[in-house]
């Protein structure tokens, strides 16, 4: 999170403001006390990757692809 001045905030709005839309939270103070905090009004929804997120919980067994003993009867 970052913290500014009003004074040094004023000229350069334009950029806190894209910064903001962006995902950074922005903190404006005056007297060194809180003001008024910038972020996004329509904040982007980060997930975690899908790929390897099972790795280690999945395991195939070596007989897989053997037939069932169920269809044997089928065969």
């Amino acid at each position: 999170m970052e913290t500014i001045d009003i004074n040094e905030a004023l000229p350069k709005i334009y950029e806190l403001l894209e910064n903001a839309s962006l995902g950074a939270e922005i903190t404006i103070t005056k007297n060194d006390r809180p003001m008024v905090k910038l972020v996004s009004a329509d904040p982007r929804q980060t997930r975690h990757p899908l790929f390897g997120i099972d790795k280690g919980k999945i395991s195939i067994t070596d007989d897989f692809d053997e037939p069932l003993e169920d269809f044997q009867d089928y065969q």
